[in-house]
């Protein structure tokens, strides 16, 4: 993203055109480096000498712009490689984004790039920009603005005119960007690697990432964590949530959407705070620029109106930000001061802020001081805009930001553009609606607790997993389970009607008659399971139905007898699966059984593998959570054996390779406290064309 010379293949003298813009925007922008243009016809190239092939060219540049029809960029593209240029930035579109021929012309131009090692950005690609430097790869019409400053928010996008859309954006709100990067069609170079070259950037502290699909999920998912480490957070908008949306996607970059609470889960885990629309994009860019990131957040709210203290106190509650009361010695210290006041939290000031404005100050010194608020919301509006007031409160409130310099500041404002302007530059960010405040200062939280994450407990270790040719019945799969320590209820395969007698008499009654198939993955729904069977005439009855059942459903379907289980009875019945993203791999999900997951949905998905404590923070996240840990007279379930369950089948399915499609696990009965978890039916499905 910094290079000393750059080549222009398809360089016009025109800088309006798409070869010419780049050239006139490193002029423009001081660009230090050598330009060097490549134009056939043209001896000179906007006052700069021109050679007419790449061969011609004085010296190797550092990076090459192609700026050419796509039936030319394979022959430029070789040529390049030849002369040992690294990278090359690809303009042209025309490839994998069309589909058709334009699939095998991009896989062409990536095996010539490496045959020389050399790196490209593209094809499809609106370039890249260092503001740092004057460095403009990139033929968008904002590159050489005036108006866009040199900051520390780097932008990655794949798509170009939607990445213009947000430095438009960011220039209007007076965001400084370190560099833009729109990644394109991402033949080669992907968002990941773009990702991890601005958390190696000293010149970028936060990282505004739109994308449409996910070529390299793994790739990503360290860059990502590479962000969290360096402290630099990472907001991205993630698009293609519906499915046409996704079609979308698809088409406009070649790019894989994927599952949307896949990637809500991972984005999650990773500590990436992610924005639905460019304004909140832009509301939490704004704010993590100042570079405070309170892990155990708390909102102390000062306020000249009652009613706007109502508002923010509801939207903390729904982005779960806390805003503790003030303590009762300082409240009544506020109340000597200001009888009038209301002093909890909100602390209302009423109108009499504006006749005496100097109790701003001591009132925020006891709220950061006696009340130990990380994050300070201030709500004046227009009256602290005013000429009279707003010099006096932008004084008042700057010594105590200089006395408390950790905390996080922000202000809800409105009036002139240059007086708001003027509390930002003494390090205020300041909103016109309170809502919007709130969202941005929960982001911060998010971003201190990933921040100040714990190393985690490992993943279980074990050997290698051996699947099956093909999808295995229930009775297979649960032995499979068992070698990875994952415990379902006794029970017993019988292949004739004595045997299930037999077993049913050894196990205990009552017991469970499910038909055995590994062609019939979902009993249920031929009615293939019998529950609460008590005798053996019951044995031997429900072993005829199932096996009539099995042969009116399916009847090409290979029987392998009947499976009888214990019953198992006072447990809380739970769902544990997983199932191949193919993203971001093997993905666990957990819930409880019944209306929760069928209805509400109420489930929590993560990557796998991870270890017991991850586990048990997903089990206690869900909504039914209060299920398992006791409610309304409930005995408490035993959450570590679940945990220790859901942890073991993670490693399973990671170690388990490309074949392993989907496990579903359901139910799995969490038994009360000290008794186990236990898997009562188990699919696991076979990918036999994966490698």
């Amino acid at each position: 993203m910094n290079p000393r010379s750059v080549a222009v293949i398809g360089a016009s003298d025109d800088p309006s055109r798409i070869g010419g813009r780049p050239i006139a925007s490193m002029r423009k922008l001081g660009y230090a480096g050598r330009i060097l243009p490549v134009n056939p016809n043209r001896r000179e190239v906007q006052g700069l000498q021109a050679w007419p092939s790449v061969a011609a060219l004085p010296e190797v540049p550092d990076v090459a712009i192609v700026a050419v029809p796509s039936g030319q960029v394979l022959e430029v593209v070789t040529a390049l490689g030849e002369r040992g240029v690294a990278a090359a930035i690809l303009f042209s579109a025309g490839f994998a984004e069309v589909g058709g021929s334009g699939v095998a012309m991009q896989a062409e131009l990536v095996a010539a790039a490496r045959r020389t090692g050399m790196r490209l950005l593209g094809p499809n690609s609106l370039g890249l920009v260092n503001l740092h430097t004057g460095f403009v790869g990139s033929f968008s019409s904002l590159a050489g603005l005036d108006d866009v400053r040199a900051g520390r928010v780097g932008i990655v996008s794949q798509s170009g005119a939607y990445g213009s859309h947000l430095v438009s954006a960011m220039v209007d709100t007076n965001v400084g960007l370190s560099n833009i990067v729109m990644t394109g069609n991402e033949a080669d170079l992907t968002l990941g690697e773009i990702v991890r070259l601005m958390v190696a950037d000293p010149n970028t502290d936060v990282i505004a990432l739109y994308s449409e699909g996910i070529n390299d999920g793994d790739g990503l998912v360290e860059a990502l964590k590479a962000a969290r480490a360096a402290r630099k957070p990472v907001v991205m908008m993630k698009v293609g949530r519906s499915k046409v949306g996704g079609a979308a996607a698809q088409s406009h970059t070649a790019s894989i959407a994927g599952n949307d609470a896949v990637v809500d889960a991972v984005l999650e885990e990773l500590g990436v705070v992610r924005a639905y629309t460019t304004e909140a994009m832009l509301d939490i860019v704004r704010l993590a620029t100042r570079g405070v990131f309170p892990a155990d957040n708390t909102l102390g709210v000062i306020t000249v109106s009652g009613g706007a203290g109502v508002i923010i106190s509801d939207a903390a509650e729904e982005y779960g930000v806390p805003v503790p009361e003030m303590p009762a010695s300082a409240q009544a210290t506020m109340l000597k001061m200001l009888p009038i006041c209301a002093p909890r939290n909100p602390v209302d000031t009423t109108a009499q802020f504006i006749n005496d404005p100097t109790l701003v100050k001591p009132f925020m010194e006891m709220m950061l001081n006696e009340g130990s608020y990380r994050s300070m919301l201030g709500f004046f509006s227009y009256a602290g805009t005013t000429a009279e007031v707003a010099p006096v409160l932008r004084q008042q409130l700057s010594e105590v930001r200089a006395a408390c310099p950790d905390r996080l500041y922000v202000l809800v404002l409105r009036g002139p553009r240059e007086v708001m302007r003027s509390y930002e530059a003494e390090g205020f960010t300041v909103f016109e609606d309170p809502t919007r405040a709130v969202a941005a200062i929960a982001a911060m939280g998010r971003f201190g607790r990933a921040f100040a994450m714990q190393p985690l407990a490992p993943a279980p270790t074990g050997g290698t997993v051996t699947l099956p040719a093909q999808t295995p019945s229930e009775a297979q799969a649960k032995q499979l389970l068992a070698e990875a320590g994952i415990a379902s209820a006794p029970e017993r395969a019988c292949g004739d009607v004595g045997s299930a007698v037999l077993a049913a008499r050894e196990i205990g009654y009552p017991v469970v008659l499910k038909i055995l198939s590994p062609d019939i993955l979902h009993k249920s729904e031929i009615g293939g399971v019998l529950l609460d069977v008590r005798d053996e005439a019951a044995v031997r009855s429900g072993f005829g139905t199932l096996m009539e059942r099995a042969r009116a459903a399916a009847p090409d379907a290979r029987i392998e007898g009947v499976l009888v289980a214990r019953q198992l009875g006072g447990g809380v019945e739970c769902i544990m699966g997983i199932n191949r993203d193919p993203v971001f791999g093997p993905i666990a999900m957990f819930g409880l059984g019944g209306v929760f997951v069928e209805v509400l949905k109420d489930v929590v998905f993560h990557r796998c593998p991870f270890g017991e404590d991850v586990a048990e923070a997903m089990i206690r996240s869900i909504k039914g959570a209060p299920l398992l840990l006791g409610a309304r007279g409930r005995p408490v379930a035993d959450i570590p054996a679940l945990a220790r369950t859901l942890s073991r089948l993670s490693a399973f399915a990671a170690a388990a390779g490309p074949r392993l499609q989907s496990i579903d696990l359901n139910p799995v009965f969490a038994m009360p406290q000290g008794e186990g978890a236990f898997a009562a039916d188990a699919v696991i499905e076979i990918n036999a064309d994966a490698t």
